[in-house]
């Protein structure tokens, strides 16, 4: 069984590469850099190294393989994130269509389902609908707000201070990515689903952006303040940064475009993951920002 394995130095793709060695299943991974994996992993995978914007790099690398995982390498400060991402995935829908990939497993967003309006979460929904028009089986992950988004503000949370552009009483759900990885080891692993499926990964459970403030509050030990900001803030803060403008917008629209969504998929037993945020936290956010501090 030949299992791609695409951005496995990441915070999904890692833990995708750890189960399936422990299942005894030898992955082949696309990496730009193979010294970026630890050297034990290296030594027990299939190496391709490249670049995941190279065409012919992908399809060559995917050739033979059984299933894929597919995440999308495009960074959110992409010049037009959206059209670099539907590019970039240009090479697995070829290879689906043209029977060389057999089984797609796509780490999508919770937002997806609106298709339109969600900022860089739009490139997802075209890559669902792509893959869905292939003869491939696909299955999409509609994934939560990751905890480790709360690791890009250390300053911040060593301040006392969680910026915000979301509502702060609108529940949400929220994941630890080391679940998802979880799910999708063993979706991988399992050959006797077909056709085309969305599940979404909703965490444990919905909270606030006030119910987190209030978490990481105890969690840190210091009082830890909800600051709500807008998005013409948001639009300011990236364009000093030196963002485009289609990078701004599609990192702006994400959480406008989600502000008030109602997933499409509920929170049931297959949809609900078990690591709580107070545990995630506890384990990694405080001892980050107890140095940042």
């Amino acid at each position: 069984m030949t299992i791609v394995v695409t951005t496995p130095t990441g915070q999904v793709g890692s833990r995708v590469v750890r189960l399936l060695l422990q299942a005894g299943v030898c992955p082949r991974v696309l990496v730009r850099d193979p010294a970026r994996l630890d050297a034990a992993t290296r030594e027990r995978v299939d190496v391709r190294q490249g670049d995941m914007t190279d065409a012919a790099f992908v399809r060559e690398a995917m050739s033979g393989a059984r299933a894929v995982f597919w995440v999308d390498p495009t960074p959110h400060t992409s010049d037009d994130p959206i059209e670099t991402s539907d590019r970039t995935a240009d090479p697995l829908v070829e290879a689906a269509q043209a029977g060389d990939v057999p089984r797609v497993v796509l780490l999508s967003s919770v937002g997806a389902e609106k298709r339109h309006g969600a900022g860089h979460i739009d490139a997802l929904a075209r890559i669902e609908e792509r893959l869905d028009a292939t003869g491939a089986d696909t299955l999409h992950l509609r994934c939560a707000y990751f905890f480790t988004n709360l690791l890009m503000d250390l300053d911040g949370l060593a301040r006392g201070v969680l910026t915000t552009p979301f509502r702060p009483d609108a529940p949400m759900p929220w994941v630890d990515p080391r679940d998802i990885g979880d799910v999708v080891a063993a979706r991988l692993l399992n050959d006797g689903w077909k056709g085309h499926e969305v599940q979404a990964v909703h965490g444990p459970e919905d909270l606030s952006f006030e119910q987190v403030a209030a978490l990481l509050t105890e969690v840190l030990d210091r009082p830890v303040r909800l600051d709500v900001v807008g998005e013409d803030d948001v639009r300011a803060a990236l364009t000093s940064a030196g963002l485009s403008p289609g990078a701004v917008e599609g990192v702006v629209g994400m959480s406008a475009g989600t502000r008030d969504l109602v997933p499409e998929q509920p929170r049931d037993l297959v949809t609900t993951t078990p690591t709580p945020l107070a545990a995630w936290a506890y384990a990694h956010l405080r001892p980050a920002v107890h140095k940042a501090a």
